[in-house]
Order: C-alpha cells, then structure tokens, then sequence
C-alpha cells in the first residue's frame, strides 16, 4: 500500500494505480485475523480518499470507483478471514484428537525392558499423519520380554481400526499366556474375527527370556536384522512361514516359533516392509543389511534416528509406505550383590 502510494505520488494520477491499494486488504485476509483485514481495509480507505483528493479524482467516477474497490476487497477479506479461521480451529481439534489416538495405539515403548534396551521410529507415507497401518509394542510381561510389530494390508482409517484389534489382542494376551504360541494364537483369533475382505496383517512376535532365549513367530513379516558387536549381519528366516493374520483360514497346525541367537551386546532390529522396499530414484531398493553400521551409536534413539535419515535420504523425498523400526539391545546382565560374610561384612 505504502509502494502503491509513492508511485501514485510520482507518476501522478494519470498511470491510475490507486485501485491496485486493494491489495492490502486483500493480504491481510490471507495471513491475518478479520480484525487485522478490518483494519488494514479501513487503512486502505483513508489511503485512497487521501490520494484521491490529492490527484482530484473525486470529480470524476474514477475516485469513487477506487474505493468501491477497496471496500469491496476489505468485505471479501473479512469473510475470507472469517472462514479460514474456523477451518484453523477445528484442523487443531482434529491434531488433537489424532494426538490423542496416536497415544492410545502406538504407546511410546519402555526404554529398559528387562535386560534390554528399547527404541522406535514411525515413519507415516500420510502427509500430515502421525499413524497409519504399521503396529508395534513391547511387553514386559511375566514370561519375559514380548514384542511385535506389524504391517497392515492397506491404509486409511480401516488399516487403523485393524492394527488396534491386533494391539489390543497383543497386549492382552502378552501378560495372560504362558508361551509365546498361545499370545500368536490368540491374536489370531481375534484379528481372523474382526478382519474382513481381503484385508490381512503380516506380523512378528519376538519373546526374549532367560530361560528359553530368544524366540520369534513370524506370520509372513520380513526377517528381522540382527547385529553383532563385529559388525556381522544375520536375518534369521523360520523353516516355513505361518500365513497372515485376519485370512480367515483353516490352518491346521498353529504358528510354529524357532530360536534365533541373541546375546549380550547384539542388536535386533525389527521393521515393517516400508523400509526394505524404499526406492531410490534408479529403482533400488534400501540397502537395509549394509546400512547396519548406522546403528552403532551409543544410544538406540539416535541409532535409529540416523537410519531413519539415510532411508529418507535414499528416497529423496517423501515414502511411499508407512516405515517402522523397533530396536532392540540386549545388555549385559548386572553382577548380583555379594553376598555379607559372617559377621555382617560383605564377602571379598
């Protein structure tokens, strides 16, 4: 308004820029509140009315013209002001809600389950999103450390109706079962009953316990990665693999578990197919099993966080599938405390 005014000034009324005040009313509706549009408006008024006078444009339609212009750009401002502040407002609640929802389904997991140390990273494809169809959770329960993480077949608000059954059922028969085969069938059951379609869950259940070891159930999810202090790289596959979750089918025998090793000071990355299959421009996928050397920070956050980088790095731009990694770290056990002597001081 202020530019439009000093060219008005210089190159006199004859260039008929005195509409083009207009402007910053119209602005104003863009960025600020009704009231700030309201204001700027009146502002733009008394600036036309000033240089009206000033060029004598009033004797003419030309002045009245102006200002019919800006008060009609102040009006739609104002209305326009209006509407994208209630839009604002309830686009807050609805971050809210989803806030909300993102705390009830993916709970942040414990940091030191057991003898372990825990870490995760979600990574969703929604622009906007906080949640999506990928799952995961870590238990400590009775029997040991349970975990599992899963894919759901699809996106949108069905995929997440789909991962709570399926969280809901892990969490609740992680702490009842007494084996890690009766938590597998268990949540099949009840994904099988509440999944419809052709909608299907790939999943993996890990337990991690002093007295069995490390044992794992994988309904059709990719291998996890499993780390050495060396630097090696194993993905541990079962002999075969059970079918999905929610297919609705007859079976016949129960998920099958099988051991993987898993000691002191090894790493157990579990993940969703979201990273594996990241493309790069030349249509490669990510290189998840040379890229193990990133998780050798000290802390499993920042472990993950600086995969997580490289995978966007990888893509160079946004992914096209929800992403989720679950790190685990198995620490090393804490010498128990020396038993007293007799005579109450502590056995050397």
């Amino acid at each position: 308004m202020a530019l439009v005014a000093v060219v008005d000034g210089v190159a006199g009324a004859s260039v008929g820029l005195l509409p083009l005040v207009s402007l910053g009313p119209a602005f104003a509706g863009l960025i600020g509140t009704w009231v700030r549009t309201a204001v700027i408006g009146a502002l733009a008024v008394a600036v036309v009315c000033a240089l009206g006078v000033a060029d004598g444009l009033f004797s003419e339609r030309r002045g009245f013209a102006a200002i019919g212009a800006v008060v009609g750009v102040t009006v739609a401002g104002v209305i326009a002001a209006v509407t994208r502040q209630r839009r604002e407002a309830e686009l807050a609640s609805v971050r809210s809600i989803a806030e909300v929802a993102q705390r009830v389904l993916l709970r942040p997991v414990p940091a030191s389950p057991g003898q372990l140390r825990a870490a995760v990273s979600y990574t969703s494809a929604v622009a906007e999103a906080r949640i999506g169809g990928d799952l995961y959770e870590v238990v400590a329960s009775p029997a040991g450390v349970r975990v599992i993480i899963g894919d759901v077949q699809g996106k949108g608000l069905e995929a997440v109706e789909t991962a709570a059954v399926v969280l809901g059922a892990f969490r609740e028969a992680a702490w009842d079962e007494k084996t890690l085969e009766g938590v597998g069938e268990r949540v099949q059951r009840a994904t099988d009953r509440t999944v419809s379609g052709e909608k299907f869950v790939t999943a993996l259940m890990a337990e991690i316990s002093p007295e069995y070891g490390t044992r794992l159930l994988n309904f059709g999810h990719p291998p996890p990665m499993v780390v050495s202090p060396d630097g090696t790289v194993v993905f541990p596959e079962p002999q075969a693999y059970s079918l999905p979750l929610g297919l609705g089918l007859n079976r016949g025998q129960g998920p099958v578990p099988f051991t993987v090793s898993f000691r002191p000071g090894d790493q157990l990355l579990l993940y969703t197919d979201g990273v594996t299959e990241a493309r790069d421009a030349a249509g490669m996928f990510y290189p998840l099993g040379q890229r193990a050397w990133l998780l050798s920070e000290s802390d499993p956050q920042d472990a993950l966080e600086a995969l997580r980088t490289d995978l966007i790095r990888h893509t160079r731009g946004p992914l096209h599938d929800d992403a989720a990694m679950l790190l685990l770290r198995h620490r090393e056990p804490e010498p128990a405390p020396a038993e007293p002597a007799p005579g109450g001081r502590p056995a050397s």
